[in-house]
């Protein structure tokens, strides 16, 4: 199953994709839906109003998640070309809900940014609650489905301070979509191919299989220290490729335009914009 959130003239609303089809659900977004215990069976049975999806105004996938957790250094390709030894847990920060942009939405650069960097990573939706000590089979069980982001960081805010919150929750910044993918259509997201091209030219190619810490590991060890809720969102790190590694270093300006794809599950395209903002 595929769903998405979307923008209609009455608000946001969660749809289930059948072919070229988009079918409302009767919630307000895809983390609304989750939070019903049958969310399955009643997204599968809905039968709202459709939209052709060539046309659909994308939200972020989840608009309000509870909790969004990030993973750094979780590629072993990433792991060695940032020089760093290979970590024994998930290094692990956060984001706020208002980062997030839609799959198709303007990538605003900050006028107090020079480093504007790409990082494209799988998200995953939590789809049940989990709670303390979860198993590894538990996490699992529990991940609704997965997505595409880019994880645009401002990397001379991000290390401005050991501590990388500066760089990494600039409001606005954060595609994420366009659909959520359930894992029987992608076996788990265990061997995607993830992507990321600028202008065309492909700047970060990896695969799910090149993950330290998979998708069920990293619910699994959030859970020892929170409980997970239907919404949260994850984000399981980021491949070699990103523009701070190159030498020279490369970021993004306006007017290029910045394309993620993950394998099986769908693309954010985002064109990088000029800060108007006073």
């Amino acid at each position: 199953m595929k769903l998405a959130t979307i923008r209609t003239v009455a608000g946001t609303a969660a749809v289930r994709l059948d072919g070229v089809r988009a079918v409302e659900t009767g919630a307000t977004d895809v983390a609304a839906l989750l939070r019903r215990p049958d969310w399955r069976a009643y997204a599968a049975a809905a039968d709202g109003p459709a939209h052709e999806v060539a046309a659909l105004d994308l939200a972020p996938v989840v608009t309000t998640p509870a909790k969004i957790f990030c993973v750094g250094h979780n590629y072993r390709t990433h792991i060695a070309e940032m020089g760093r030894e290979m970590p024994s847990y998930p290094a692990l920060f956060g984001k706020f809900a208002n980062v997030l942009l839609g799959a198709r939405d303007d990538i605003v650069h900050p006028g107090e940014t020079e480093q504007l960097d790409w990082e494209a990573e799988l998200g995953f939706v939590i789809g049940s609650r989990l709670r303390r000590r979860a198993t590894k089979e538990e996490a699992a069980a529990a991940i609704a489905g997965y997505t595409v982001v880019n994880d645009v960081s401002m990397r001379d805010w991000q290390w401005r301070t050991l501590q990388w919150l500066q760089g990494k929750a600039w409001e606005a910044s954060t595609p994420a979509g366009p659909w959520l993918v359930t894992g029987d259509e992608i076996d788990d997201a265990a061997d995607l191919e993830i992507r990321l091209e600028v202008d065309g030219e492909v700047m970060q190619r990896s695969r799910t299989s090149d993950l330290l810490f998979t998708p069920a590991d990293i619910a699994a060890y959030l859970s020892t220290f929170t409980t997970l809720e239907p919404g949260d969102l994850v984000l399981t790190g980021t491949p070699g490729g990103v523009g701070a590694a190159r030498d020279p270093k490369v970021f993004l300006k306006p007017g290029q335009v910045v394309r993620t794809v993950a394998e099986g599950i769908g693309e954010c395209v985002n064109t990088i914009v000029e800060d108007k903002q006073p």
